[in-house]
């Protein structure tokens, strides 16, 4: 039996992901989305500097190292710029003033908010999570909280910039959104 030809094998058109467009992007807008992940000048110009990235992988661990490498001026500003992070709206106020309270002393104890990657934690644990955390960290000595809150703001870096890039949403819908100022 004889059959016809073949038609070639049918691909799917190529549509662009939210890396080609980041990668594509001008510096301008790539730092101003980076800044959202991250307010740090340095950490955005560099990331922005070294594209185009092969794949997600890629860009996260770059936006890592770059983060390793934030001086001590770096990461105030980037914390000058965090807020707590949200809690959700069904959560009690007695937790809202506990946190609240909780974050007044770490604040005046370090001189700069709590921050805290929440990326692994289901929304109803999210109060109990913030509030044994900045309960636990409290007692740290400064510098020792300095690095903790150095390797969360990474944290927070990474995730928000994961989630802008795999398509799913924006940084700023991050459950840690940094704010534009304090």
């Amino acid at each position: 039996m004889t059959r016809g030809p073949t038609l070639p094998a049918h691909h799917p058109p190529q549509l662009p992901r939210p890396l080609d467009a980041f990668n594509a992007a001008c510096a301008t807008e790539a730092r101003a989305l980076l800044l959202r992940c991250l307010h740090s000048p340095r950490w955005s110009h560099r990331i922005a500097a070294h594209r185009p990235y092969p794949d997600l992988d890629a860009l996260l661990a770059a936006a890592d190292e770059a983060a390793y490498d934030l001086s001590p001026a770096d990461i105030s500003e980037a914390l000058s710029h965090e807020c707590l992070p949200r809690l959700p709206e069904d959560t009690y106020s007695a937790a809202h003033m506990a946190l609240d309270a909780a974050h007044a002393a770490y604040e005046a104890r370090f001189g700069h908010v709590f921050v805290i990657y929440l990326g692994d934690t289901a929304p109803s644990e999210t109060a109990d999570r913030v509030l044994e955390a900045i309960r636990s960290r409290s007692a740290n000595d400064p510098d020792e909280e300095r690095a903790i809150a150095a390797d969360e703001l990474r944290r927070l870096a990474r995730g928000r910039l994961g989630t802008y890039l795999r398509g799913a949403g924006s940084c700023a819908t991050s459950p840690n959104a940094p704010t534009s100022g304090r």
